[in-house]
């Protein structure tokens, strides 16, 4: 069943619960999105790093803050 949706009379609430009940019905079928090689290619990348020791890790607030100082 396909239902449409006018997203500009919705509020904002309304909105982010669309939003989880899409993700949450893709995360169920996560078998069938495609995957572009890219992205392949990067993560082997990052594993082979780790493998070696020569990743380095920050902890998730000081990422936040280098992406926000990244972005203003």
């Amino acid at each position: 069943m396909q239902s449409q949706v006018d997203l500009k009379q919705m509020a904002l609430s309304e909105k982010l619960q669309l939003m989880e009940a899409l993700w949450d019905e893709l995360c169920n079928r996560e078998e069938e999105i495609p995957v572009p090689d890219w992205h392949k290619t990067v993560l082997d990348e990052r594993e082979r790093q780790v493998a070696e020791g020569k990743a380095t890790f920050v902890d998730w607030e000081t990422a936040k803050q280098r992406i926000r100082k990244r972005i203003s």
